[in-house]
């Protein structure tokens, strides 16, 4: 398996994001040239916009499920890992970071994880800022 980094952690499904997209984006521009170009112009405007809601509907749903799940569980591990390292429960300051700011922390392993944190909190490093910071990329070959 390929080590992970920064530049390489976003992850693609292909059957959703090289088939199924490319086919229906196919289908809309047909559509829309279909509209453009014959007597039928208000059922092909029609079966244009119903492509167009599709392709929207299908990008919205396929992240918020796994997503919401997902997201809900890496602020579990990040609240085991912080009780682990120190005892002490991460729910007492966890509202002062942002969602980008605790997910980015789980790439980071236990040695750089705490003054990450604490760096974090401080100057208030984005999400990205975190990441960036990371000395030794912990992977999470696992996430949607």
């Amino acid at each position: 398996m390929k080590i992970q980094t920064y530049y390489n952690h976003i992850r693609f499904y292909k059957p959703h994001h090289f088939v199924f997209y490319p086919v229906l984006i196919l289908f809309l521009v047909a559509s829309i040239y279909f509209a453009c170009t014959t007597n039928d112009a208000l059922i092909w405007s029609f079966i244009s916009v119903c492509f167009v809601f599709l392709f929207c509907l299908a990008f919205m749903l396929r992240q918020h499920y796994a997503l919401t799940l997902q997201n809900r569980i890496v602020r579990l591990e990040i609240r085991y890992r912080y009780f682990t390292l120190t005892g002490k429960r991460f729910e007492e300051f966890e509202y002062k970071l942002t969602d980008d700011q605790i997910f980015a922390l789980r790439f980071a392993p236990d040695n750089d994880f705490l003054p990450l944190l604490d760096d974090a909190l401080k100057n208030n490093l984005s999400g990205d800022a975190i990441k960036k910071a990371i000395v030794h990329w912990k992977a999470d070959y696992n996430r949607v």
